[in-house]
Parts: structure tokens; C-alpha cells; sequence
């Protein structure tokens, strides 16, 4: 999505890639690296040790 438009300011950049972090990104899918755990229940478990 970001890759390929040409933005007329950093600020306009990082906008967009905020908005498809909070719109596209999916912190309760499972990840394999994290032991089949969501970003957010490894971030969970990582802030209680």
C-alpha cells in the first residue's frame, strides 16, 4: 500500500502508516514466533516476568 505512493511530507507518511497499522494490522491473530501466541497475549505475559 505505502510502497508504491509518493508522499508530499513525512507527516503525510506517517499517517498513513498509522492508519494501516490501526485498520489492517490484527493484534489478536496468532503468531508462530510468539509460540502460537497474539502480540498482545505474549506482550501480556512478557510484562508479568
Amino acid at each position: 500500500r505505502t510502497a508504491r505512493k509518493v508522499y508530499r511530507t513525512r507527516d503525510a507518511a506517517r499517517a498513513d502508516v498509522f492508519d494501516y497499522i490501526e485498520r489492517f494490522y490484527n493484534p489478536r491473530r496468532r503468531h508462530s514466533k510468539f509460540g502460537y501466541l497474539s502480540p498482545m497475549a505474549f506482550e501480556a505475559r512478557t510484562m508479568q516476568t
